[in-house]
């Protein structure tokens, strides 16, 4: 059995940023450290760093003294207030392509536009780029999230860092029915398009594909659409614990590729069990 592994899978930039600043400060031996959410989107890693002496705390109120790191994905312009009120160290590994996002939000703000994010409400990046938009400013995940919205003098649009490609141009181009003027930034990280490329690629030529990467993690889900929307034997794994055997039963060629947020150690163990059930099956 054939096991082909993308040549992107694993670690971005700003993962491996992000999660090298996050041991150093655990080798550093300060007390009281702690991540104002998860690193990363990988529990694994999570799990590593709290071994480490580096736990989560989910809210600023929750940390009274010592650093608090921010996380790959940025946090709210609140966030970061409240922490400095308390007099906490302040150790930013937010992402710098999240940063620049967050950055062209605010220049749209200022400038008078109508802010459109294209992303997931709900994910923590999208939420820390939304505080620097102001009032106006709204979050779409779709084109048809746009219909109702009344026409607008002038609109800019930036995007969650791990979106597709596609999706920003529809609602780029629902946007152009709303508006006299029309401002874009493309702020999805060329990591994720290229991540994205190589998996549509590869689940083209296998007849199983295997996503590895934390539930969670935006990025490595939408590997999982993308891929099983070419090949329906398509599995999303966290851990080389819950591949089955079943999903290798006839199968010649297998695709493996990884969320920006898996570490090399989980890839390299979802290899070493698809090539054991690999050597049973011959």
């Amino acid at each position: 059995m054939e096991i082909i592994l993308a040549k992107s899978a694993g670690f971005c930039f700003g993962v491996k940023r992000a999660t090298k600043m996050a041991f150093q400060e655990a080798e550093s031996g300060n007390p009281d450290t702690y991540t104002l959410g998860s690193i990363i989107h990988n529990p694994q890693v999570v799990d590593k760093l709290a071994s480490a002496g580096v736990s989560v705390k989910n809210d600023v109120e929750n940390i009274n003294q010592g650093t608090v790191i921010i996380r790959s994905h940025g946090v709210t312009l609140d966030e970061i207030d409240r922490a400095r009120k308390k007099g906490l160290r302040i150790v930013d590994a937010t992402c710098p392509f999240v940063k620049k996002a967050q950055d062209l939000t605010t220049l749209l703000r200022e400038e008078g536009y109508f802010v459109v994010i294209v992303g997931d409400e709900e994910h923590p990046e999208v939420k820390s780029i939304i505080s620097y938009g102001g009032k106006d400013v709204i979050v779409v995940n779709s084109p048809d999230k746009l219909e109702t919205l009344p026409k607008k003098k002038k609109i800019g649009v930036v995007a969650q860092t791990t979106q597709s490609f596609d999706n920003l141009k529809a609602i780029v181009n629902e946007c152009l029915g709303k508006v006299g003027e029309l401002r874009v930034f493309n702020t999805i990280c060329g990591a994720t398009a290229i991540r994205q490329d190589q998996s549509r690629d590869i689940a083209l030529e296998v007849d199983c594909m295997i996503v590895v990467g934390g539930y969670s993690s935006a990025n490595t889900n939408r590997l999982a659409e993308i891929c099983k929307s070419i090949q329906p034997n398509t599995h999303h794994v966290e851990v080389a614990a819950e591949l089955e055997s079943a999903w290798f039963s006839g199968v010649k060629r297998v695709g493996v590729t990884a969320g920006a947020s898996t570490p090399e150690w989980i890839i390299d163990d979802v290899v070493k069990r698809i090539k054991e059930y690999g050597e049973t099956q011959s």
